[in-house]
């Protein structure tokens, strides 16, 4: 299992260090024991808190009703709820990435 994912009872979750005012939103790859995401929007009225679940919703193809922010809200180091994933599916997506 990789370092980012972690078993939730309501799904995976995956530990990200989000990086706001980039160029483009990409998975940029692992920062320690993070997800590193790139997010075009600003740290401001939590758009890159939109942002960000609306990227990590679309990558794994999830409703963005499914994802949700567990800690981190007010902080570039997030850990986000996958409602429903398995973690081999989320780890499965993110292998080609990093």
């Amino acid at each position: 299992m990789m370092i980012c994912l972690s078993e939730h009872p309501e799904g995976a979750v995956v530990a990200v260090l989000a990086q706001p005012r980039a160029s483009r939103n990409a998975v940029v790859g692992l920062q320690g024991e993070e997800l590193k995401v790139a997010l075009t929007s600003p740290p401001v009225d939590g758009a890159a808190n939109k942002a960000c679940i609306q990227f990590l919703a679309k990558l794994f193809r999830q409703p963005k009703s499914s994802v949700r922010i567990l800690s981190g809200e007010t902080s570039r180091h997030k850990r986000i709820l996958l409602e429903g994933a398995a973690v081999s599916d989320v780890a499965a997506v993110l292998e080609p990435l990093i």
